[in-house]
């Protein structure tokens, strides 16, 4: 099902508490407010990094955000998905798609010549969803934590 009233936009400071409550049902559990307050106010300054929040009817039910960086071992700009997230109650509306598409633009915009998503091996919801929008499972992420 397409939504008509769909809207996507860049993110400002006023969407901070939506993205950061998005945020913690994502990754299930209260992040530090003040830690996510000053990334997420950094980033907004950042040309390379784009957040979007997507909207029905002016209410915000997802967000996406992508940032853009040289990498050598692709001599190229290389983009990637860092979040997305849709509001359970509007999943399976092609808003996530929408949102990836935008994602897709903007990294075209800094002349990314791929696109790239790293989601939690318990996610295969998630990983169904990217690889219907054409994302191939190409690499395993080795994460070491301090």
């Amino acid at each position: 099902m397409v939504i008509s009233n769909l809207n996507i936009r860049p993110a400002t400071v006023k969407d901070e508490e939506a993205v950061y409550d998005m945020i913690c049902d994502l990754e299930d559990k209260e992040l530090d407010r003040e830690s996510f307050n000053n990334v997420f106010h950094t980033n907004l300054s950042q040309e390379r990094i784009r957040y979007l929040i997507a909207e029905l009817d002016g209410e915000p039910v997802g967000m996406g955000s992508c940032h853009t960086q040289l990498l050598l071992h692709h001599v190229c700009m290389v983009a990637e998905i860092q979040e997305m997230y849709v509001s359970p109650q509007h999943r399976s509306k092609e808003i996530g798609k929408a949102l990836v598409e935008k994602l897709i633009d903007f990294a075209k915009s800094k002349n990314a010549q791929q696109i790239e998503v790293t989601s939690n091996n318990m996610r295969e919801n998630a990983h169904r969803f990217y690889q219907k929008e054409g994302f191939k499972k190409s690499h395993v992420k080795l994460v070491r934590y301090f």
